[in-house]
């Protein structure tokens, strides 16, 4: 068996080596906020490295070395790079190629035109991960419940067909209604974010002998994986500019705490740490409902990070506990 240590040395040496590089390069200012970026990552990315070890057991060792290779160019480059520069080329109606070449030359101006489609980068992100949480609750096929009160009747609610879009789409009616922004972007983003979710749905099915929500082939899991960690991580690129501008510092940061957490996935799934605490699972589809219910409240009044983290990170903490009572019982 692998010792703890070796599925972190390569994360350890590559943050080593890029804050020795930044700190080089633009100095002791930027190299502690690469530091707080990458601390932020990695603790409110706790239930996303839940759910992807979940999604991870299917995979073939083959492509579980693929998503921490081919996997974390798309997490640092794709996700926290290219995608927000495409949706606010869409949103601007400007070319990515102008966009990009924007981020790169007055990454200032970049932010600020970042932070005006917000809106719309929260709404297509809180979708998406409401329907992730809804989808694993209204499940009647659902035998284990953590808080049980709740969860079964769920579990009896998914008796209903396509209930969870029908959640999902009052709840973007409601937030757009009172919203600061354009109702009309918000309602858009967040049906793309829904339509996405249905289509990843769909391929999962196409893949599944058994109707899984899930694929079980190597492609199709690993483009939703990273779509997953696209929502999961959207509304923290944007966050990252009210510490800095530079794009590098932001890059550097993110990516290195993208980096731990997908190691941290593959230790789970080495360790089985699913099977062996029986609710993390739930605590992780909690958080998530959290982290989707605080992104659609942010669209109204704002929502501090501290506290989008903080319950992501008490509905880990609280379903561990429980697990380990129940182990041990």
């Amino acid at each position: 068996m692998q010792s703890t240590l070796s599925f972190f040395i390569k994360p350890i040496i590559a943050a080593l080596l890029a804050l020795v590089v930044i700190w080089l390069k633009l100095g002791t200012e930027a190299l502690i906020l690469v530091s707080i970026l990458s601390v932020l990552e990695i603790t409110l990315s706790f239930d996303n490295a839940v759910v992807n070890a979940k999604v991870l057991e299917r995979m073939t060792p083959v492509w579980r070395k693929r998503f921490l290779t081919w996997g974390i160019i798309l997490a640092v480059f794709g996700t926290r790079l290219i995608l927000p520069a495409l949706i606010v080329s869409i949103a601007a109606w400007t070319s990515p190629l102008t966009i990009a070449t924007l981020a790169i030359s007055d990454p200032g101006a970049y932010g600020d035109l970042l932070q005006t489609v917000g809106s719309a980068i929260t709404a297509f992100g809180g979708t998406f991960l409401l329907m992730v949480s809804l989808k694993y609750f209204f499940d009647q096929e659902k035998s284990v419940h953590w808080i049980s009160s709740i969860e079964k009747r769920f579990a009896r609610w998914g008796r209903f067909a396509a209930i969870e879009i029908a959640i999902a789409v009052t709840g973007l009616l409601i937030i757009s209604r009172f919203a600061e922004d354009d109702p009309a972007t918000i309602l858009s983003a967040g049906l793309i974010g829904l339509i996405l979710f249905i289509i990843m749905e769909g391929i999962g099915n196409s893949f599944s002998p058994n109707g899984s929500a899930l694929a079980q082939k190597g492609l199709s899991l690993f483009i939703y994986i990273n779509i997953l960690d696209s929502a999961f991580s959207l509304d923290g690129v944007v966050g990252a500019f009210a510490l800095s501008s530079n794009l590098l510092i932001i890059v550097t940061g993110l990516g290195i705490g993208a980096y731990f957490v997908r190691a941290l996935t593959l230790f789970m799934v080495a360790r089985k740490t699913l099977a062996e605490l029986t609710f993390l699972e739930h605590g992780a589809h909690w958080a998530i409902f959290g982290l989707a219910a605080a992104m659609f409240t942010g669209l109204i009044i704002e929502v501090p990070e501290i506290i989008t983290g903080c319950i992501g990170l008490a509905c880990i903490a609280a379903s561990y506990r429980t697990s380990v009572r129940v182990k041990h019982s």
